[in-house]
């Protein structure tokens, strides 16, 4: 009975951490670069992050991974796409939307290449610590 219990408060651990990393993109709600920034600070504190998002906002979510990628700062992890069932509020009937989740991890230089980059923001606001 303890082995069960074991394993079910471990299922609850792995799912409350894998929502902690994880981002739904909107194409509406936010600019681009917020959602670029935030999963910056999201590899960070977790390691990785997950991008997900719906329908039109699916174009947001691969941008922000190929600007990750291309800045050697993300490789990919896995990419998952389904279609989820939501209700049309207009016509009131079931439409299928398109999903895709992009799990992104740091690359071995993610920690450099950030601290280069505040180092360079640092001399830009002429704040230069030597």
């Amino acid at each position: 009975m303890e082995e069960i219990t074991e394993g079910v408060n471990n299922i609850n651990l792995t799912g409350d951490l894998h929502k902690k990393n994880r981002i739904q993109v909107s194409n509406t709600k936010k600019p681009l670069f917020f959602y670029v920034n935030l999963a910056k600070r999201y590899m960070q504190q977790h390691n990785e992050v997950e991008l997900s998002a719906l329908g039109m906002a699916i174009a947001t979510v691969v941008t922000v991974a190929e600007i990750l990628k291309n800045n050697g700062l993300a490789v990919e992890k896995k990419i998952m796409t389904s279609t989820v069932d939501m209700r049309d509020e207009s016509r009131g009937r079931p439409v299928q939307k398109a999903k895709i989740e992009i799990l992104l991890g740091k690359t071995e230089n993610f920690d450099e290449l950030m601290a280069a980059a505040a180092e360079e923001r640092d001399i830009v606001d002429g704040e230069e610590h030597s």
